[in-house]
């Protein structure tokens, strides 16, 4: 992990450690601590991988988005902000973000690890990124851990809270992460009508398989009905057959 590296995740956060050896803890795979002789005083301050850090992380993130939820919601349940939460801090948006942020890139990562593809797994993209919000509050305290979790989350926060719960991409590609690890694809088939009255169709396909089809004014408004359209079909009783053949 060179210096530049470090300097594109700082540079992207938002935020320069006064300490990095903080950083480099939480972009610290177990994989490559088990292979490496770490840094002494790393391990004594920090860890000697980033599993400590993810678990102060995951608080924090939580603390901070539930925080921002209350805020720009009032009103709404805690049946709704839950859900509300759920949308904003779940594995597919935080290894989106960990990508993004170039966490993902300077992760260090053990070569069995490594081999296996574990620089895009969802999961450990996720809990990296907890890490690295956990060393932001132990490097520049809680203040500084809330404007990196806002600006790291902040557009995710202010789309969930605009589109309430009926936000079905994400809701669609949580459970297809969580239950088969696949990410759904969204393809513009047809246009329709004039360009004053214009309807987009769109296909949504997991793992090749065509999932459904959905249309709206727009692409975004299109894609959101064929989420929810694949939503239902993964929602209808098991002995329905047009729930076991949509999905894997």
């Amino acid at each position: 992990m060179t210096d530049t590296t470090l300097d594109r995740v700082q540079q992207a956060l938002g935020y320069h450690f006064k300490d990095t050896l903080a950083l480099r803890a939480a972009l610290t795979h177990r994989s490559w601590s088990s292979e490496h002789l770490g840094n002494k005083e790393q391990t004594e301050r920090y860890g000697a991988d980033n599993e400590r850090l993810e678990f102060l992380g995951d608080s924090i993130l939580g603390v901070v988005v539930t925080d921002a939820l209350w805020h720009r919601s009032p009103g709404s349940s805690e049946g709704v902000l839950s859900r509300l939460r759920s949308a904003v801090v779940n594995e597919a948006s935080l290894a989106e973000v960990a990508t993004r942020t170039n966490v993902g890139a300077a992760l260090r990562l053990g070569k069995g690890e490594e081999r296996s593809g574990g620089r895009a797994r969802p999961s450990l993209l996720a809990d990296a990124l907890e890490a690295v919000f956990a060393a932001v509050y132990l490097d520049g305290g809680f203040e500084a851990a809330r404007a990196v979790v806002i600006l790291a989350l902040g557009e995710r926060i202010e789309q969930v809270v605009a589109l309430g719960v009926d936000d079905h991409k994400s809701t669609l590609q949580e459970r297809l992460q969580a239950s088969h690890k696949v990410t759904p694809r969204y393809r513009l088939v047809a246009t329709y009508g004039p360009d004053h009255d214009r309807e987009h169709e769109v296909e949504l396909e997991a793992e090749g398989i065509v999932v459904a089809r959905g249309r709206g004014r727009s692409k975004k408004d299109a894609e959101q009905a064929a989420a929810k359209a694949a939503l239902e079909v993964m929602d209808a009783p098991k002995e329905s057959a047009a729930a076991k053949d949509a999905l894997p």
